[in-house]
């Protein structure tokens, strides 16, 4: 099995190199959230139409990055490390940027009322705070507190879903499946496999789209979405399974962007199903194995690129969504053509980096160097 090697810090638990390749997955599946987020309003719900048509996964490969990534930093620590300290570390890497998604939401909130969204001209401003206090602990809202009609359990930064329910997977590996031994972990997340095509293959939509509302069926999806990935990312780790080539992060980029690109695939529902899972349970690990198969780009220039990319991916990927609800409440007034699409959807982009990177210096950086410095325990 390849290590990293690691990087010991003053007072602290050592630090562990990061996966330089991974982290700049990350950052490029974040871009292509964005990328998909800035095309989905021409679509008029049909996923058909979608331009890329299976961006949405990368959520799932995200679960399946977090859990590679969860394992690799923490499986060797439980000796000198017990699960209250596990989960400062967590909320000190995560928590900071749930808060500002919230507070952009809130910020640009009243700037997305219109046809797409009704509620919003009708929001009373105090109703709009509360949401907004609730958002940054990350706990999900009711049905009677939302505030858009899109049922999100977090409507004012909708991919916080996904957040909550990566802190469920965090709970679930701390208590009980960190303890599992590889044999058993298999069973567990072939069990998974079968749990999430099945949910696939029986979908309405023919897909995995979901997991953003506390409703029972959302939160199948969302369950169903984050335990294999999550857990198949773990085993992924402790097996070792690596594979070596050239010029990983290219090739790993490109794999990953055609599997998220691809157009939907045709006949019955359950045939864009039975993609989406397979995607999930093959492509997706194997990719996670080449670019684990290289800790460092190649290059000095590829090793800046990725460190860029990962140390963005994060931020960009909890504060886009508010800018996309703008985007979305604009096209539905008739405000731009798909073809004009194409440069404002850039622009988007290009503010949703700035915005994110902004974030990230300003904010992020030194709000968990502070919070490492008084709340994680020193050994």
């Amino acid at each position: 099995m390849q290590t990293a090697p690691t990087k010991t810090v003053p007072g602290s638990i050592a630090a562990k190199s990061h996966y330089q390749v991974l982290d700049g997955l990350r950052g490029v599946a974040a871009l292509i959230v964005v990328t998909f987020h800035t095309f989905e309003p021409f679509s008029k719900g049909d996923h058909t139409k979608q331009i890329i048509n299976h961006g949405y996964l990368a959520v799932d490969f995200f679960f399946l990055l977090s859990g590679f990534v969860v394992a690799y930093a923490y499986d060797d620590r439980w000796g000198r490390m017990g699960q209250w300290e596990f989960y400062k570390r967590r909320l000190v890497r995560l928590q900071p940027m749930v808060v500002m998604g919230s507070l952009i939401g809130a910020a640009l909130f009243y700037l997305q009322a219109g046809p797409a969204f009704p509620p919003i001209a009708h929001t009373p401003v105090a109703k709009m705070l509360v949401v907004m206090l609730i958002g940054c602990t990350l706990i999900p809202i009711t049905p009677s507190l939302d505030i858009r009609g899109w049922q999100e359990m977090h409507p004012l930064d909708g991919p916080a879903w996904s957040l909550f329910f990566e802190y469920i997977a965090n709970i679930l590996y701390a208590t009980v499946l960190r303890r599992l031994g590889k044999a058993l972990l298999s069973v567990f997340v072939f069990a998974s496999a079968i749990f999430l095509i099945h949910m696939a293959v029986t979908s309405p939509q023919g897909d995995v789209i979901g997991g953003w509302s506390i409703t029972p069926t959302e939160l199948h999806v969302g369950f169903a979405r984050l335990l294999y990935p999550f857990f198949a990312g773990v085993l992924l780790m402790r097996l070792g399974w690596r594979i070596h080539t050239k010029h990983a992060f290219l090739l790993c980029s490109i794999l990953l962007a055609a599997v998220l690109a691809i157009p939907r695939a045709g006949g019955p529902l359950w045939v864009n199903g039975l993609y989406d899972s397979l995607s999930i349970i093959f492509i997706f690990p194997l990719i996670v194995a080449i670019g684990a198969g290289a800790l460092h780009a190649d290059g000095e220039d590829a090793g800046r690129v990725c460190r860029f990319l990962g140390e963005l991916s994060y931020p960009l990927y909890i504060t886009h969504y508010p800018l996309i609800y703008i985007y979305t409440n604009w096209v539905a007034k008739g405000g731009v053509t798909p073809a004009q699409g194409w440069a404002w959807g850039a622009a988007l982009l290009i503010t949703a980096v700035s915005i994110a990177y902004a974030c990230l210096k300003l904010y992020d950086e030194p709000v968990r160097a502070w919070l490492s410095r008084r709340v994680l325990a020193r050994r």
